[in-house]
């Protein structure tokens, strides 16, 4: 329980004064939420990162394919690095290409059906690294508020015991577990908010990035669809 002794002079009541003399209860939530709100920008930090260096190889990768390279130059020169987006995406394809044409595959709908499927399997597995930790912001976003709650309700629980301690409703004795109770409720608010603004923003650049990868395979696709017409 709360000492409220300790806290009665204004000049000791402090976030450090209020966070050593909370219940543990209290305690738990507040170091979860201050865990929860550094972890979340970590991950903001990373994916802003992550998605500005995306981009700029996408823009890097286009700017080579439509340069009027070779397919077969490109691809060589590619295939032996790791790769990302839309690299991966048409390195993906290419292997799928080659690999149709050194089997002696003869059905141009069936080559032009296996490497669509290649390209989506891919777009599938490009997704889901970028949208990886995205679901952690969605999360603290939506439960931060509520765990603040809890241990606001804790605090105000904390106060009554301290009146019924006391037997005094004067407002030294109350304050101590209304500003404990207030804390965390800051707290879960601090966490949250900037988890549902990172989270609407990095899934929007997800969502970009994904139809740019659509685009270019829808693209590509039309490219392999016409050499096969030119060879049958």
């Amino acid at each position: 329980m709360l000492d409220v002794t300790t806290l009665s002079s204004p000049g000791e009541v402090s976030l450090f004064s209020l966070f050593v003399q909370a219940h543990i209860v209290v305690k738990l939530v507040v170091l979860g939420l201050i865990a929860a709100s550094i972890w979340t920008w970590a991950i903001i930090f990373e994916k802003t990162v992550a998605y500005r260096r995306t981009r700029t190889q996408m823009d890097r990768f286009e700017k080579v394919f439509w340069s009027g390279h070779s397919l077969e130059e490109l691809h060589r020169s590619l295939a032996a690095r790791s790769n990302a987006t839309m690299a991966a995406l048409f390195v993906a394809a290419m292997r799928e290409w080659k690999r149709s044409h050194e089997t002696g595959a003869m059905s141009m709908m069936g080559v032009q059906s296996r490497v669509e499927k290649v390209m989506d399997v891919t777009i599938a597995r490009e997704s889901a690294r970028l949208e990886s930790r995205l679901l952690f912001l969605a999360t603290v976003g939506s439960a931060a508020p509520f765990i603040g709650l809890f241990g606001t309700v804790w605090g105000i629980m904390t106060s009554f015991q301290a009146i019924a301690a006391s037997e005094s409703t004067n407002l030294a004795v109350v304050a101590p577990g209304i500003a404990e109770a207030l804390f965390a409720t800051a707290l879960g608010l601090l966490a949250a908010i900037p988890a549902v603004i990172a989270y609407n923003k990095l899934s929007s650049d997800v969502s970009k990035i994904i139809v740019r990868l659509e685009g270019f395979a829808d693209e590509f696709s039309a490219i392999l669809s016409r050499q096969l017409e030119e060879r049958s």
